[in-house]
């Protein structure tokens, strides 16, 4: 199929076999599972998917893609494609133990992996190709430039892994960037206490607001000095010095 990627979806499509050989093999998918594909565009991962799965549900808002879809040989009678944006999509109504995966466009992948993590209960694992800039920003630990607003929200919900890297010529047209792969696996039984999703997201805005200052410079609007020395967290540490669980204790102090 002639295509013309389109900038305003962010559309760079995988074209190198080896590269997709790869993802499907990290990915392992069984016949039976849920998968749900994020922006299938020409189908090079959904060819090799739809050949080991009994179905596969694709979010595609690109209406010519949608066509070309819909007649590959592989799709008759296992490909239920879903005409919408990402991120407008309720993924509880897709069911449960969600198999997500997909190259998501580079310019909405951090609202996106939030949005999904609002229906993280119904999915088993998410395997995406992002921006390698992001892939690291999701499994940085704490003291790392990379470490941030991101790393805590996902890791809190998530076991994070990098899985491989790929190069900038694996995709027509060739993106300015390099990208990776990401797992990231929700806890069956979390680390962490339970808090407000929006009292966690709300608090680590305010504490990466400005990464120079110390936390309690930061997080004034939220709580005092003297409330995170009571919990045992030195105010004069910067944001990216403070663990995971340690954000977790303080967005369940405020949260009370």
């Amino acid at each position: 199929m002639q295509h013309r990627p389109r900038k305003r979806f962010g559309q760079n499509f995988l074209q190198n076999p080896h590269i997709i050989d790869a993802i499907v093999r990290a990915f392992n998918p069984q016949a039976t599972d849920h998968v749900v594909e994020i922006g299938p565009g020409l189908g090079a991962l959904t060819q090799p998917l739809l050949r080991q799965l009994n179905a596969l549900t694709a979010i595609e808002i690109d209406r010519d893609l949608q066509a070309h879809l819909a007649l590959m040989p592989e799709a008759l009678g296992k490909l239920n494609l879903v005409d919408a944006d990402a991120l407008s999509i309720d993924y509880s109504d897709l069911g449960e133990d969600l198999r997500v995966i997909g190259n998501l466009p580079y310019n909405i992948s951090t609202p996106l992996l939030i949005h999904l993590l609002h229906h993280v209960k119904h999915i088993k694992d998410m395997h995406f190709m992002l921006q390698k800039e992001v892939v690291e920003r999701l499994a940085a630990g704490p003291g790392s430039k990379a470490y941030g607003r991101l790393s805590v929200i996902v890791q809190y919900h998530c076991e994070v892994e990098h899985l491989f890297n790929v190069p900038a010529d694996a995709f027509f047209p060739k993106p300015k960037v390099e990208s990776a792969i990401v797992c990231m696996t929700p806890y069956r039984v979390s680390p962490y206490p339970v808090v407000p999703f929006t009292e966690l997201e709300r608090l680590v805005a305010c504490a990466f607001s400005m990464r120079r200052k110390t936390l309690a410079n930061n997080l004034k609007p939220i709580l005092n000095a003297a409330e995170l020395t009571t919990l045992g967290i030195n105010p004069l540490l910067r944001p990216e010095q403070i663990s995971v669980s340690e954000y977790v204790q303080i967005a369940k102090f405020v949260s009370k």
